[in-house]
């Protein structure tokens, strides 16, 4: 089967200048962006491997993950990182089916760990929220039962039995394999707290795990020789290597990748409508009760369609009137960028739920009756 990458090279490379031109900008307004970046391949399973030693007191780990580049997936390394402000955590960007690709949602640093796909990266990050160190008087404490410190250093230690220490080694939510973690109301709302994204330290780590063709999943097949480092940017002193893979990789040649280029769409007015499956339970009663509920979820799914696009048209409108700077421009188009992958996410999701419950029936059951 061949795979397709749905986003092009000269895309990313603008989203990463793009993060390192706004972060002077607006902080702030940055992170409640982020890249989406979307591929229609998985990334590969989160590699096997220990953490390094914590370098200092107040640094928090950042746990490593698959990140995309040029037709191949590129591992950047876990690493401990010290927090913007005092208070603030690091909720870790994952990968999430989108129902036609896979759509990279970025981290952030806010005052509550929000909703990261329900990935266990390991080391406190067990799927919902973190368990590897609070803040106590404005101080981190770290606890030592998930996390790797030198307590004769740094004295300001807990230790408290996490139980989600499972060997899940799956990077992605959604789709075929993927973590089935929805977000809940409360994790939902810390997106929308104050927060800021990656700090410029982070940003150099990405950059420098970008260039490395060993971190590369079709060099590595999964098997980074680089998993982790003490600090970010830093990857010869102090690095970790990975005891092994997951599970087995096959990454698509790069070639058919790259020769398959498109860009996500950025502006509601992409959107196409939703192909549904038609049913085809055996009753035709039933197949009409199904029709019917396809119809009316195409219908709200038109509406919104169109709602959106009225409101970024009429942003455009705004920004042409009140004459926005580049960077003003961008910070829109990134917006709206994100606005439109999250409702197609959202319509997605949406389909793919109906589908499952209009499923015909297995294992030789009777069709269902039509409510």
């Amino acid at each position: 089967m061949k795979r397709t990458v749905v986003l092009g090279t000269a895309v990313a490379i603008r989203s990463l200048l793009l993060w390192v031109a706004l972060l002077a900008f607006s902080h702030g307004a940055l992170a409640q962006i982020g890249i989406g970046i979307s591929v229609n391949f998985g990334p590969p399973p989160l590699p096997v491997y220990e953490q390094p030693i914590c370098p200092a007191d107040g640094y928090i780990w950042v746990p490593g993950y698959w990140a995309f580049y040029n037709g191949d997936y590129y591992w950047v390394p876990g690493t401990w990182v010290q927090a913007p402000q005092v208070g603030f955590l690091w909720t870790p960007g994952y990968w999430a089916w989108g129902g036609n690709a896979f759509f990279f949602h970025e981290g952030y640093w806010g005052p509550q760990v929000g909703y990261y796909g329900g990935i266990n990266y390991g080391f406190g990050y067990g799927g919902i929220g973190y368990e590897g160190g609070r803040w106590e008087g404005g101080h981190f404490a770290y606890n030592t039962y998930v996390t790797n410190v030198n307590t004769t250093i740094i004295h300001n230690t807990y230790t408290t039995t996490v139980v989600n220490v499972s060997e899940n080694h799956v990077s992605y939510n959604g789709g075929t394999g993927g973590v089935e973690a929805r977000p809940t109301p409360q994790q939902e709302s810390y997106a929308n707290e104050n927060h800021v994204g990656p700090v410029a330290a982070q940003l150099q780590h990405i950059q420098e795990a970008r260039n490395n063709p060993d971190l590369r999943a079709s060099a590595n097949q999964g098997k980074p020789p680089i998993a982790a480092t003490v600090k970010p940017g830093d990857f010869k002193t102090g690095v970790v290597a990975s005891k092994g893979a997951g599970s087995e990789y096959y990454p698509p040649p790069i070639s058919a990748a790259r020769g398959n280029e498109a860009s996500a769409p950025k502006e509601a007015g992409e959107l196409q409508e939703h192909k549904f499956t038609p049913p085809n339970t055996g009753n035709p009663a039933t197949d009409r009760k199904y029709q019917q509920q396809q119809d009316e979820l195409a219908a709200r799914q038109t509406q919104e369609h169109q709602k959106l696009q009225l409101q970024q048209e009429e942003e455009h409108q705004q920004a042409i009137q009140r004459n926005y700077n580049d960077a003003q421009k961008q910070q829109m188009e990134q917006a709206h960028a994100q606005q439109t992958q999250q409702l197609e996410q959202r319509h997605a999701t949406q389909q793919r739920q109906m589908e499952q419950r209009q499923a015909p029936p297995q294992n030789g059951q009777k069709p269902q009756k039509p409510n």
